[in-house]
Order: structure tokens, then C-alpha cells, then sequence
């Protein structure tokens, strides 16, 4: 944080509870934190450290899914953000179906916010990879959870519902990856996933003047990913 001066720094899968942190993690200086706190402790979560006090923060997406604490909203003056860690629906058939209902719900909740001509980002670890370019072996992971058809449909509907992928405005390669399997050491061979994303609506795409992934930054199977917003 130091080093790179974020006006907004969004976190997924904080797994704690405010309570929990240590006194320098919550009083960082010149930013203001919020987190989510899960019912579970030590599962899921979500937090934002931010320079700019919001308008408004709320951690209440759906009562079906609040209990897990996965999204974050700030508002903002010019924008309105969302830090969401979406489910994993690897571990079984219900994980999978729980995936998918929290996917369709978010959606229509983005829509609605869409035909009233918001201005919107949507960021965090999405655990799917969009398309064969998103990761290193594809066909491998044709049935998998985070790339199967019903999970990569999704990104192509809030793609058309009038989101950009803003990594792929500056960006068109592949071997470009976010995630990587720690047990297999496969950051090491670069076998990854790109399932972290950066989506604003289209009324904010002429405003992003950079998008990036830091792969040189370690200490997570996941690296930060970012954009720079005019």
C-alpha cells in the first residue's frame, strides 16, 4: 500500500471479522476500512480500504446470500463500486447451484442500476475463467467448476448487459493469469487461471486510462490485479 499509494484498495476472502484485525491493519493511515462479517467466522469476507470516505457503504446485497458477507458496496460521488468475492462452486453440485443463483441475482440487481444510468465497477475474484484465453489448460478444465459453459455464459450477459472487461481493453494475450494452484507450485510454470476481473459499465470505459495484472507481487495463490480511472 505504501508503494503504490491506492486511492482504493478492495480485498477478497479476508476470513475475519473487524474485531479480529489488529490495530494497524483497521487504522491505516489516511484511509478509511470496512470489511463484511460473515456469520462464519474465518470463511469468506471482503473489505475496502479507501481514501475517499464514501456517500454510503453497505454490506446487504440479498438476504439469501448476505449471511456470507461476499460484496461490499461504496458510493461514491461519481461512482458506485462493488467489491465482491463471488462463490466457489468447485467442492459440490450445491456450491455449484449457489454459485449460479448468487450470479443470476447480482446481475439483476446491476440491471436495474444500469437503466437508471449509474455508473458503475465491479471487481474481485469472480472464480471463472471467461474464455479459453483466460487459462492455461483449457480443455482440461472443460467440466470444472470456474470454467464450465453455464459460468463462462454469465461474463458474456453482464458483458452484455453493458459491462467491460477492462483488462482486455489494453490486453488481448494469453498467459496473462490470476489465480494459480499453490499445492502444484503452478505460478512457478505459470499454469494459472485469470478469474479476477475489473468490470466498469460503458459510461465509464472512455474514463479508464490503464488496466493491469501485477503477477510480480506474491505472498497470495492470487495476485493484485487493478485499473487507473481519469
Amino acid at each position: 500500500m505504501k508503494e503504490d499509494d491506492p486511492d482504493i484498495l478492495c480485498l477478497q476472502e479476508t476470513r475475519a471479522w473487524a474485531e479480529q484485525l489488529p490495530k494497524k491493519a483497521k487504522e491505516v493511515e489516511n484511509y478509511h476500512f470496512y470489511c463484511t462479517e460473515p456469520e462464519k467466522k474465518g470463511y469468506s469476507g471482503v473489505g475496502i480500504y479507501t481514501k475517499e470516505e464514501p456517500i454510503e457503504i453497505s454490506d446487504e446485497f440479498h438476504p439469501e446470500f448476505d449471511s456470507e458477507g461476499r460484496v461490499l458496496k461504496a458510493t461514491y460521488p461519481e461512482f458506485i463500486l462493488f467489491n465482491v468475492y463471488f462463490p466457489n462452486g468447485k467442492s459440490s453440485q450445491e456450491r455449484l447451484d449457489y454459485k449460479m443463483a448468487f450470479y443470476e441475482e447480482f446481475l439483476s440487481m446491476l440491471e436495474e442500476l444500469i437503466q437508471n444510468d449509474e455508473k458503475i465497477i465491479v471487481l474481485g475474484d469472480v472464480n471463472t475463467a471467461h474464455k479459453e484465453i483466460d487459462l492455461a489448460r483449457p480443455k482440461d478444465n472443460k467440466d470444472v467448476s470456474g470454467f464450465l459453459p453455464q459460468e463462462r455464459q454469465w461474463i458474456d450477459e453482464l458483458i452484455d448487459a453493458g459491462f467491460v472487461d477492462t483488462f482486455r481493453m489494453f490486453n488481448s494475450e494469453g498467459e496473462n493469469y490470476t489465480f494459480w494452484d499453490l499445492r502444484t507450485r503452478a505460478r512457478e510454470r505459470n499454469v494459472g487461471w485469470r478469474i479476477d476481473y475489473v468490470f466498469v459499465s460503458e459510461n465509464l470505459r472512455d474514463r479508464v486510462d490503464d488496466a493491469f495484472i501485477l503477477d510480480d507481487v506474491y505472498g497470495s495463490d492470487h495476485c493484485p490485479i487493478g485499473i487507473t480511472l481519469e
